[in-house]
């Protein structure tokens, strides 16, 4: 479950912040975004990046490293010097989800990364085709489905990403049986959604935005396992399909062996970071949701949790990738 911050427990963690950490930083950090500019991770380490800046004293510069679906900015931070001036914003993808689809991944997340805190939730929603049958909500869809066995083709961002297992979460809750289509990317997919190809995605909604408000593609709920005050006029799965809920989280991590100085100092910035109406506005903005981590412990915890979901789902589904 994601937390949401709550300022009088943050405050003491702010005063207990040790006189060591105090020195950290010294110099820029630089934080690693494992995609593109202008996407959901990138704004997450800019926001929260121009908000440590100024906190910290020190330039904070975003770094954009693409690839392997997110796994080459990953892997840099493995190679990364552990002085807590190098960090990334790890995804779900990444370090929850390929751990679990990748039998001979190049890192080992408990052992190769300083789990520091949990920065941010994006908020998934299965999106349609407004032409297909069933286009009116989540139970309708489930009806016009249903009896197509197979027929249906939902779209993902590529196998073993998030929307891809969400739609295999779908399926097996439901019932319905589907036919995956994997594109390199969610915007492709889009594309393809609005022209008729594929009939659903568990899309990103600062993705799939311009074609919802544009008509072109209807959100017939959210993919959270709660509904969302962000987007008010949208149930949640779970509403419809008891034991639904995906996670599509970011936090900041540092390589192993980071100064806890540095680390602690982090996380008690960051979270108080994302307590600022700045961050809160940019990325409220972009459909992504603030979250925080009590400890940095519990977050460790949480992304443990987290990958044993999907290795048992992906385990029951067979899918294992190379």
């Amino acid at each position: 479950m994601i937390h949401r911050l709550i300022p009088a427990a943050l405050a003491g963690m702010f005063l207990a912040a040790g006189a060591s950490a105090q020195t950290y930083p010294v110099k820029p950090v630089r934080v690693l975004i494992p995609f593109p500019a202008a996407g959901a991770s990138d704004t997450i380490g800019r926001a929260v990046g121009d908000q440590l800046a100024a906190q910290l004293g020190q330039p904070v510069v975003v770094d954009n490293r693409p690839g392997a679906a997110g796994r080459l900015a990953t892997e840099m931070l493995v190679r990364a010097e552990p002085d807590g001036y190098t960090l990334l914003v790890g995804g779900v993808g990444p370090l929850a989800i390929s751990p679990a689809v990748y039998p001979k991944l190049s890192y080992n997340v408990e052992k190769d990364f300083t789990a520091i805190t949990l920065a941010a939730e994006l908020i998934n929603v299965m999106v349609v085709n407004p032409a297909i049958g069933g286009a009116a909500g989540v139970k309708s869809f489930i009806d016009w489905a249903k009896p197509q066995a197979g027929k249906v083709r939902f779209g993902s961002s590529g196998p073993g990403q998030l929307d891809h297992l969400a739609g295999e979460l779908f399926q097996r809750l439901t019932g319905v049986r589907m036919t995956h289509v994997p594109y390199k990317g969610g915007g492709p997919a889009l594309v393809d959604l609005v022209s008729g190809d594929i009939q659903v995605m568990f899309a990103t909604y600062v993705t799939a935005r311009p074609h919802i408000q544009g008509k072109r593609l209807r959100a017939i709920a959210v993919a959270t396992a709660k509904r969302q005050p962000l987007l008010p006029d949208l149930p949640a799965i779970s509403d419809t399909v008891p034991g639904f809920g995906v996670s599509n989280w970011n936090g900041f991590f540092a390589p192993a062996k980071a100064p806890s100085a540095a680390t602690g100092r982090l996380f008690t910035e960051i979270n108080k970071a994302l307590l600022t109406e700045t961050v809160k506005k940019r990325l409220g903005a972009a459909g992504i949701v603030p979250a925080g981590s009590r400890s940095s412990t519990e977050f460790r915890q949480f992304i443990r949790d987290d990958t044993a979901r999907w290795a048992k789902l992906t385990r029951e589904a067979g899918i294992v990738l190379k």
